[in-house]
């Protein structure tokens, strides 16, 4: 072989290698960021979202378990958030108008799920509902009623909290879709509600 073919040869090869690495590290091409391989993970190994113990504006104790044969829409909130928290809360009732009101409360729930259960107990969650219209049927606003389940369902969700030692906190958002078997099965961009809107009726 001579060295100009020696020399295209293992270019050749090391772009071979460089493809196939990039193959492997992105789950073949499908993810390029951590976010979009926990969203890539998500829909094609849907895991089961755990049995914790939630607490709603009206005081009510459930569990996701309990909304089984329903879709889900969830997201996670705290109620002195004054930033993403607001836009997440728009993002739910856009969903909510976006979808039939016959089907709301019976077929599909709207969860807003507060990641400060210490400080938002029932009656700011109940602030909380009546900012955005959430009747506590269709869409419930809920507080995890034991603290330390939050971790498992917080990383069940991928999502990421950080208290900002101002007494808020920084997080990720997004909106996630549970079936009716209670697995998490989707995860879509919070800016996007009537995308995620007809995902959700897709699955009606």
């Amino acid at each position: 072989m001579t060295p100009r073919r020696r020399s295209l040869a293992t270019a050749v090869l090391v772009t071979l290698i460089g493809i196939g690495v990039l193959w492997w590290g992105t789950d073949g091409f499908n993810a390029f960021t951590a976010e979009s391989a926990r969203r890539y993970a998500v829909r094609t190994d849907p895991p089961a979202v755990p049995a914790v113990l939630l607490q709603d504006q009206d005081g009510r104790h459930f569990t996701l378990q309990d909304l089984h044969g329903r879709l889900v829409a969830v997201e996670f909130i705290y109620v002195n958030c004054p930033t993403v928290c607001v836009a997440l809360g728009q993002a739910f009732q856009r969903l909510r108008d976006a979808l039939p009101a016959e089907r709301l409360g019976y077929d599909v729930v709207l969860l807003s799920i507060s990641f400060d259960p210490r400080r938002d107990r029932p009656q700011r969650l109940a602030d909380y509902a009546r900012r955005y219209a959430a009747d506590g049927t269709a869409w419930r606003v809920a507080r995890v009623a034991d603290e330390a389940e939050l971790a498992l369902l917080l990383q069940t969700f991928g999502i990421v909290v950080i208290p900002d030692g101002f007494g808020g906190f920084e997080h990720n958002a997004a909106l996630h879709l549970v079936d009716r078997d209670g697995r998490l099965v989707r995860i879509d961009d919070y800016d996007r509600p009537l995308a995620f809107a007809a995902q959700v009726r897709a699955r009606l």
